[in-house]
């Protein structure tokens, strides 16, 4: 009896694996006749042929030739989802429940519309959830790595509300300000970073490749050799050397403040307050994130979620521990019915303006708005610091690349005129 119960247990099991296999949705092309016997082809998804054959003869089709959708190898690989990509995909969803598109079809649309292979990928798993019975937000909480607590926060208030293509509508629009903020502080960063990586290479090239000639060169003509032009020779040569040595140190350090950044809070928290005192760039950090927290409290605060938790939101997406911690302060002082613009006020952290215009909305009963305009506000404050870096920046890197490559040039050619004077 045991021995069938085993037997049993392991046909369950072997069902209930074959089942979860099948019920994975495939891409089919097919080909048929309709109802008028008129040739027709065309795309669906189904767990395997013999669905699919059922499913198109429901349509009232006579199904012909069917086959599995392969994949183009060119764009096999580009599956990363991107934060840009996730502001589409809403923006469009948010356009076509606002004409009428039932929610499931504007999935298929969507999802077959999409040149990336994994927010197609995405997109049909969520459809498939939603067809199930599963509610959107169920569906998208599925997904934490593309949508944060804050965003299934939202949708769920819309489906609740039954307002969610409105609800759509502004989770789009602060997706696209968030990623266009996010896009200028890289804008920012990336040149310097750029510039000085490649002046990076070129030094190590000049020293591994260039040097050596002149040192072969210095070495047959004899003669002591100036300061500076040995203090260069000596580095080529440790350079080459210990070249092993420098590149495990270089790898060493990149992996460990990955590792301290992605598990010390309090090496975040050191890190955060570091950026901030930079002069130019920490001006710029605080802009940005100021803007984060208007623009995500007033679309959380718009949508009527409850200032508390609209709050407590704002601090995850602010990105910066200073700021973070500002507002989880707020929201502790405005628990216990304090105003929120004096809350602001005894944390020090937010300019006057942004406190003043607070006050104003809090007293107007637009909350909201002004949020909202506080967030336009900073944004093109950020806007315009980010131009005002770069132009900044670009004389600063010009004599950093002259020192760096025209001082290795010159100590190769100081051995050069000495002999020139000797003679």
């Amino acid at each position: 009896m045991a021995e069938a119960a085993l037997k049993s247990s392991k046909y369950a099991s072997n069902k209930k694996k074959s089942k979860s296999k099948d019920d994975k949705t495939q891409t089919f092309i097919w080909e048929g006749a309709n109802k008028q016997g008129a040739k027709v082809k065309g795309e669906l998804l189904a767990a395997n042929p013999a669905l699919a054959k059922a499913q198109l003869r429901k349509q009232g089709i006579i199904p012909g030739k069917i086959r599995k959708k392969t994949v183009n190898p060119l764009t096999a690989g580009k599956k990363t989802i991107k934060g840009g990509d996730i502001a589409v995909f809403v923006r469009q969803l948010a356009v076509m429940m606002k004409s009428g598109v039932p929610l499931v079809q504007a999935f298929e649309i969507i999802g077959r519309g999409h040149e990336n292979p994994g927010v197609q990928e995405l997109v049909m798993q969520i459809r498939s959830d939603v067809e199930s019975g599963t509610s959107f937000a169920q569906a998208l909480r599925k997904h934490p790595r593309h949508f944060d607590d804050l965003f299934c926060d939202l949708v769920d208030a819309g489906e609740q509300s039954g307002s969610l293509d409105q609800m759509l509508d502004r989770i789009a629009t602060y997706k696209e300000k968030s990623e266009a903020l996010k896009s200028k502080i890289k804008k920012a960063m990336f040149y310097p970073m750029a510039v000085l990586t490649v002046a990076v290479g070129v030094t190590v090239v000049l020293l591994v490749y260039v040097i050596p000639m002149f040192e072969d060169l210095f070495a047959s003509v004899g003669g002591d050799l100036p300061a500076f032009t040995k203090l260069v020779v000596d580095l080529s040569q440790n350079l080459r050397e210990y070249w092993y040595l420098y590149l495990a140190v270089t790898v060493g350090t990149i992996f460990t403040y990955n590792q301290f950044n992605r598990r010390s809070a309090a090496f975040r928290a050191g890190k955060d307050k570091l950026l901030l005192k930079l002069p130019v760039v920490g001006a710029l950090i605080n802009k940005a994130a100021v803007a984060r927290f208007a623009r995500t409290l007033s679309t959380t605060f718009a949508a009527g979620v409850p200032l508390v938790n609209a709050l407590e939101s704002a601090a995850g997406a602010s990105g910066n521990f200073v700021h973070k911690t500002a507002i989880l302060q707020i929201r502790d002082d405005v628990t216990t019915g304090m105003q929120m613009n004096l809350a602001m006020q005894n944390t020090g952290v937010f300019p006057n303006m942004v406190n003043q215009m607070v006050a104003i909305g809090e007293e107007a009963g637009s909350l909201d708005e002004m949020l909202a305009k506080i967030a336009d506000i900073y944004e093109g404050e950020v806007d315009d610091a980010v131009d005002g870096l770069s132009s900044l920046i670009e004389p600063f890197i010009i004599v950093f690349l002259g020192t760096v490559v025209g001082g290795l040039v010159v100590a190769m050619y100081l051995p050069i005129f000495s002999l020139g004077e000797a003679f």
